[in-house]
């Protein structure tokens, strides 16, 4: 396709109401985030126990952009927690390398997280939260390795790793 004017602002057009969709739709939805969740913060302890990136993704379900979490990287044995409330969420022994850019697992700590539908950016996605403090954490595909077959996509900053 060649680049010309006429597609540089059809494209210009889509993505400016995408922005403008997305920015809607936070703040008139619920967040799995406001659910009834064991440990729980007000908004302005959330900011300041938080990092910023940290607490866009958690509790206000952003993304973090793939290839910058150091956690990618981190092949020690142990388990990595929720880095809003401190609860163990995946073992290291379940983590794999997708090539998709984020920290991927194939199973979970049983109890530790749940999930709930994701309808935005026009696409049915399965989201998974902390079931401790209802902090996003990404979202699980059906693309992944045996024995489940399931990819736990999981923002960095979402969690905090603890050696065994």
């Amino acid at each position: 396709m060649q680049l010309t004017r006429r597609t540089l602002l059809l494209g210009s057009t889509a993505m400016a109401a995408l922005s403008t969709f997305t920015l809607w739709r936070s703040g008139t939805e619920p967040r799995a985030s406001e659910g009834d969740f064991p440990f729980k913060l007000s908004d302005a302890d959330w900011q300041k126990k938080l990092d910023p990136a940290a607490y866009q993704v958690l509790r206000h379900e952003d993304t973090e952009r793939p290839f910058t979490s150091p956690l990618n990287d981190e092949h020690r044995t142990g388990t990595f927690h929720c880095a809003g409330c401190d609860q163990a969420l995946f073992q290291s022994d379940k983590k794999f390398d997708s090539g998709t850019g984020w920290p991927s697992f194939w199973d979970f700590i049983p109890g530790a997280i749940a999930t709930s539908e994701d309808n935005t950016l026009g696409m049915v996605r399965t989201e998974v939260h902390c079931t401790n403090c209802g902090g996003h954490q990404g979202h699980v595909f059906d693309d992944g390795p045996a024995p489940t077959g399931l990819r736990y996509c999981i923002n960095g900053v979402a969690l905090h790793f603890v050696p065994a």
